[in-house]
């Protein structure tokens, strides 16, 4: 019925606003009485093959919600019901955020793919915290950190370290977003120094709680870069990557000039195979040795099981989720016990 009807009623209005109403649709639902068991049955796909014991938590299935889509942490409980296994929240921000001017965020059907700047829009951690507070019992949500606009790089550390700081009590983990690039000067605390020094002081204040911390890479990044990351990751400790986030490059795209010149980070179908890439090289080159989050451009069971298959522990949703509907976290995770 999405593919049908729903989607092509969102995709005919305005991209946020679409995001928006779905939300106060699902919102509103969740007030009815059995509303979680209703989609618990409908969405829902259990299994012992789906499960996994991963950096001291134990996932339902290996299918997650990517940073970006419950930003405020309006719905985790109710995705969690959708058949997710985890949902990572955010990019959270110290303080609230308005983010980059309307519009900013672009579908582009012909690719399968969305552009967006948004420029971490959020309610601010306070806020978000509030909400976390009612996470039910068995949900898994990472909080996905980053800084705000307004805090120069020099300062950057103190503004994931206040993040870190206020959710560490309810969050199952965290990661570190130093690579989206809608936000001026961001991606340049991926270069070697300004990382290591971030990510040291993380695991600093870490020390007493231990709570896993990921760090999400962009897609761009060169393979030598790729190799700075991973001794980063050696010598920091961090429990894991999530590779990857958005792109900028517009190569080999369908769709018309006028889309594929709108700034931002273009993610889905077109990501899929430099994703991949860079996942398969982490893997290799690593042996393994911590815990890797597959994203980008994953659109079915297939795609899902390849990524797999490269060396992710985990799978991310977002992009895939916009254009196939709520129905593909169950089709994957059957597939799963399948193959």
């Amino acid at each position: 019925m999405y593919r049908q009807i729903i989607k092509p009623l969102l995709f005919s209005m305005d991209a946020e606003k679409a995001h928006h109403l779905s939300f106060a649709a699902l919102k509103a639902f969740s007030h009815l009485p059995f509303s979680n068991n209703i989609l618990k049955s409908v969405f829902d796909y259990e299994s012992p093959l789906l499960h996994r014991n991963l950096m001291g938590l134990q996932f339902s299935n290996p299918i997650g919600m990517a940073a970006g889509l419950d930003k405020n942490a309006l719905l985790f409980n109710e995705f969690s019901s959708m058949g997710f296994g985890f949902i990572e929240i955010g990019t959270v921000t110290p303080l609230p955020q308005a983010g980059n001017e309307k519009p900013r965020l672009f579908r582009l059907p012909k690719d399968n793919a969305l552009i967006n700047r948004m420029g971490f829009n959020n309610d601010g951690a306070d806020i978000i915290l509030q909400r976390l507070k009612n996470k039910k019992s068995g949900v898994i949500v990472g909080v996905n950190i980053g800084k705000n606009k307004i805090t120069p790089n020099e300062n950057a550390v103190d503004d994931y370290l206040i993040c870190y700081k206020k959710f560490v009590d309810v969050a199952d983990y965290f990661v570190v977003n130093v690579s989206s690039p809608n936000t001026p000067g961001l991606r340049s605390l991926q270069d070697k120094e300004p990382l290591t020094k971030l990510l040291q002081q993380l695991q600093i204040a870490n020390k007493e709680h231990e709570k896993p911390i990921l760090l999400k890479i962009a897609p761009d990044l060169t393979w030598s870069q790729l190799d700075d990351v991973m001794q980063i990751i050696f010598d920091t400790k961090l429990a894991g990557i999530v590779a990857t986030n958005t792109t900028l490059s517009r190569e080999g795209l369908k769709s018309g000039n006028e889309i594929i010149a709108q700034a931002g980070g273009l993610s889905g179908a077109p990501l899929c195979q430099r994703a991949h890439e860079v996942l398969q090289y982490i893997a290799t080159k690593s042996n393994k040795q911590f815990c890797l989050v597959g994203a980008g451009g994953i659109f079915n069971a297939d795609e899902a099981r390849q990524r797999m298959d490269a060396g992710a522990d985990l799978i991310q949703l977002y992009t895939g989720y916009i254009y196939q509907g709520h129905g593909i976290v169950k089709e994957i995770n059957k597939k799963l016990t399948r193959s």
